[in-house]
Parts: structure tokens; sequence; C-alpha cells
């Protein structure tokens, strides 16, 4: 990486610091509190000691310093407690917002771009990159103003004490940057590396975590097994290359600020044994100047070595940030999202005229085509694998943006409200997601207020609710639709789109995982609670073509034939020939 790239990098991440600038000033406050409270505490212990060991004081004459110190030292505690409240809250801020824009693109930009990576690649970037970025807001910028604070003051009250150790202090300050500076000089790229082997390493054991029941079947456990220990070792070594680096850049701090320490403690030493002389404006070194000074000296070079050991947060923070800001700035085609208010309260018509669907990064997936859905029929849309079909129906759910016209009821798509849009939408695939919830919870997706009465209704529509009940609708769905057989997954997820009233039924091969019986059953409840509505259907099933008002054949990303099964069949085109070469109730077979 760069150091232009570092730089702009470093700029976005100040820039999002924004949203965390109150606590993040809090935190500063607090901290330059502490310094003040550090040096009177210093001046208050060093002035007793002082008076103990050389003027003879008793504890009666030195009860007030006594007691003030208490104070000074009990307030030193709650603003350090302040200090790192306000810091998390600074941190939780900005990840919180950097959170939201990264959802809100992912939703801008639809499922059809989200499968283009592995979903491990995703929990990856909206969890251990963001989460990595929390001690750059908390601890690394309060504490870079922090730094420059509490040394000027300390500075401010040494000077007047002992010039020559304010001098020490000031000319040895500076080691410590410059060579915090030279020790993680390479530590954004090493950080960058161990992301992009966490991206990777999170993705592929999602993958075949999810894979797990095909890989034992085709006897590739070991195989992969091992190849997830590559990755995990591959990770291994990168972050042991970043703690590296971590510890090295502490122990160089460490050391800088020890030698700067002792620099002052001999100075002292020198001038109680009379072999120095300079330094206290012309009177000898008191023991409480020695003490004021050395109580103060550590804590001089504290805030630079805290500074120095969140050194290393800017550089992971940077090297999340690539990632983040390469996904939020890339140049890709977003689905258009309008304003229009939108609502239907009868099946609603869709119109496409020299229709293009792009992909994100503008390439034609399917189109010029022109087409009707008209209101209240039933279309079919058939085609060979890659034919476009899914793009076709990402551009008709607002996932997929598009060139052309395509109207609803008169009004562009793409200038409507999607929200408003989707209310009016049913959408049902071959493999529903189920999500890792109740059998409640899993359909009150569709309509959060539904009552138990409005379940029963949709569950009983969609053929579900015996087996509902038999669980109960509190029964526990795991993972992938765990503990569902196929059928019963598909009829909850049927169950679930009946809910809510809609005006336009998308279905993409509902019935292609479930057996002629399940199949049945699904089919007979589409077409009993589908009467009336707008229904575009993909389907290859040869008993369901035929119940369609008309059939859309898509080829290569063109609309090669369109009319109903009667005309499509009779003539000498593409359907006829795929009609002849069947060898089932498929098309595919």
């Amino acid at each position: 990486m760069d150091k232009k790239t570092q730089k702009r990098l470093y700029g976005w991440l100040r820039k999002q610091s924004s949203h965390g600038r109150r606590w993040i000033m809090i935190s500063i406050a607090f901290g330059l509190g502490q310094g003040i409270l550090m040096v009177a505490q210093a001046w208050l212990l060093a002035t007793l000691l002082h008076g103990f060991i050389i003027e003879g004081s008793t504890p009666e004459q030195s009860i007030t310093l006594f007691i003030t110190l208490l104070l000074v030292t009990f307030g030193k505690a709650a603003l350090a407690y302040g200090r790192e409240v306000a810091s998390f809250k600074a941190g939780s801020a900005v990840r919180q917002t950097i959170r939201q824009l990264v959802l809100t693109r992912l939703s801008r930009l639809g499922p059809a771009y989200i499968q283009r990576r592995p979903a491990g690649s995703w929990a990856s970037l909206l969890l251990e990159q963001i989460e990595n970025m929390q001690d750059f807001f908390s601890r690394y910028l309060p504490q870079m103003a922090i730094a420059v604070f509490i040394p000027v003051v300390i500075l401010i009250a040494v000077f007047p004490v002992n010039w020559a150790a304010g001098l020490i202090l000031l000319g040895t300050a500076p080691l410590i940057p410059i060579f915090m500076i030279l020790v993680g000089v390479g530590a954004a790229d090493a950080n960058r590396r161990n992301f992009q082997a966490l991206a990777r390493l999170s993705g592929h054991f999602l993958d075949r975590l999810k894979g797990l029941r095909t890989l034992q079947l085709f006897m590739r456990t070991q195989a992969e097994g091992e190849a997830i220990r590559d990755a995990s070792e591959d990770f291994r070594e990168r972050t042991m290359e970043v703690l590296r680096l971590a510890f090295l850049s502490t122990a160089v701090l460490e050391f800088f600020a020890a030698i700067s320490v002792a620099l002052v403690a001999v100075y002292f030493g020198f001038s109680y044994i009379d072999h120095l002389n300079f330094g206290s404006y012309g009177v000898k070194v008191t023991l409480f100047t020695g003490l004021f000074v050395l109580f103060l000296a550590p804590e001089f070079y504290a805030p630079l070595r805290e500074l120095g050991a969140h050194y290393h947060a800017k550089a992971q923070a940077i090297g999340a940030a690539e990632q983040l800001l390469e996904f939020l700035e890339a140049e890709v085609s977003e689905p258009a999202a309008g304003t229009a208010p939108f609502h239907a309260d009868s099946p609603v018509k869709v119109e496409a005229k020299s229709l293009e669907v792009l992909s994100a990064e503008g390439k034609v997936l399917v189109g010029p085509i022109d087409f009707t859905l008209e209101a209240g029929s039933r279309t079919a849309l058939i085609g060979v694998s890659g034919a476009g079909k899914s793009s076709l129906v990402n551009a008709l759910l607002g996932f997929a943006p598009y060139r052309g016209e395509l109207k609803v009821n008169g009004q562009e798509l793409a200038t409507l409200d999607m929200s408003q849009w989707r209310l009016q939408l049913g959408w049902l695939s071959q493999n529903p997601q189920l999500f890792h919830a109740s059998l409640r919870d899993n359909l009150l997706l569709a309509k959060p207020t539904a009552s138990d009465a409005e379940l029963e209704d949709a569950l009983k529509r969609a053929q579900a609710w015996e087996f509902a009940m038999e669980k109960g609708l509190d029964y526990p769905v795991g993972d992938q639709a765990g503990g569902l057989s196929v059928g019963q997954a598909q009829r909850l997820a049927l169950a679930r789109t009946l809910l809510k009233s809609t005006q336009l039924m998308v279905l993409d091969e509902p019935t292609a995982s479930l057996d002629r019986h399940s199949e049945r059953a699904i089919m007979t409840t589409i077409e009993q609670v589908m009467a009336g509505q707008t229904l575009l259907m993909i389907t290859h099933r040869l008993d369901q073509l035929t119940k369609m008002d008309k059939i859309l054949v898509l080829a290569h990303g063109q609309l090669v034939e369109q009319g109903s099964f009667q005309q499509l069949s009779q003539a000498d085109g593409p359907f006829a020939r795929l009609l002849s070469q069947r060898s089932g109730g498929s098309l595919d077979e």
C-alpha cells in the first residue's frame, strides 16, 4: 500500500470520526483534566514528603494536604473512568455509522450483487473489520490530542521549578514518536494482508460448512479440511506478523521512555552531590524539586507511550478501511430507487418496452425486450440456465438496474418508492430463506402486526397448519430451514407470502425441489389463492405451463417467443422444439 493510498484512507477515517466527535471531545477533556490533577497530585505528594523528611512536619500540620491529596486522587480516578466510557461510546457511535453505511449500500445493490461474494466474506467485512476500527476512534484519536496537551501541561509545571530538567524532557520527547513511526511504517500493509487472509478464511470456512453434507457424500472432507488448515496457517502467519510489529513498537517506546527518565534521575543525583550546579535558577536543588520532577517525568512520556501502543490501532484501521472504502466507493450501477408513492388495490399491469437489464458493472444481461403482463393474468417465464430469467425477475423486484421502460400501472418502476412497491409484491423461490428463529417469527417477517388468527388462516391456505400445530408456532427453525422437510419449508414460505395482501406474485420454480405429492399440494394452493392476481412464474413443469395465459421464452438474454401454450406449441419455434425433446413432465427432462 503506497503512502498516497494510506493518506486517503486515513483522511476517510478522520472524516468518519465526526459521527463520534462529541464523545471524542469529552474523552479528550477528561484526559486533560487527568493531566492537570496529576500535576496537582505530584505537587501535593512532593510537598508532603519534603515536609516530613526535611522540615519535620507532623501529620496534624499536614492534614489539609492529606485531604486534598485524597480528593485529587479520587477525582483523577473518576476522570479516568469517564474517559473510558466516553472513548468507548465514541468508537461505538462511529462503528454503528460505518456499519449502517455498508448495510445501506448492500440494500441498494440488492441480492444479485451480494451473491457475487461468499457469505463469510460479507460477515468478515461487517463484523471483524468494522470492529477492528474501535481502538482507532476510541483510543488513538483522543490520545493524539492528549499526547500533545499533557506534555505541555507538565512542561509548564516543570520549567518554573527547574529549567534543566525541563530541557531534558523537551529534548528527549521527539525520540518516541520518531521511532514509533520508523517501527510502525509497515504495520498498515501487514494489517491489510491480515484482513484479506481473514476474509478468505471466513468465506472459505462458511461455504464448506454449508456444503458439509455434499463433501461427505463425495468423500472430500479430508481434502477440504487440509485446505482450511492451509488457509488457517496463512492467517496465523499474518496475525503473528502484525503482533510482532506491535510488540516491537511497544518495546522501543518503553526503552526510550526509560532512558529519558533515567537521564532526569541522573541529573538530580549529581545535583544533590554538588557535581552539577545549574538548572534551579541560582538556588540549591531541594528534595521537593527532585521529587516533583521525578514524579512527573514518567507521566510526561506516558501519553506518548500510550499513543505508540495505540499506533498499531491506526495501522489496523487503515488496513480494514481499504476493503470497506473499495466496496463503498465502487463504481457500480445501482438499481434506481425513486420517491414516487405507489399503492394498488387491484392486480397490477406491467409493461416493458426496449427493456435492458444491466449488471452492476453496466453490462447488458437481458434485452432489449418488450412484453406486457396484463392485470390478473398468469405468465410463465422459461429458458435454459443462463438465459436471463433471474436477471429479469431481479429488475422487476427492484434489485437490478435497467434501461428502457418498465412501467407498473403506467408508472416507471425506477421512479417508485421501492419500499411501497415491494409491499405489493409476493415472492416465493425454489429455495426459500427461513431464518434461525421460531415458526412464528419467520411468518411475521411478512406482516409484523399479524395476529395468531391471521397466522392460522395463512398456514391453512398454504396447507401447513397441520405440521405447524404439531410442532407449535414457537418451534425453533434451524439454519437453512433445519428441522423442517423441504416440502414443509416451502409451505411455510408460501404461508408467509400469503400473509400479506399482494397485487403481483413472482414465483421462481417454487416446486423444483419437491416430490410429486408436495408439488401438487403447493400448486393447488397457488391456483386457489392467486385467482385474480397478476402472476409471473419461472417454471419448466409442463402441467403448470398449460394453465398459463402467456409464456415468455428467453434465450441468451433475448425474448425469442411469447404467446399462449397452444400458440407456441403449434408454431415452429424454440418452445415447440423444447416440447418435442422432452422426456418427462418438465422441459428440462
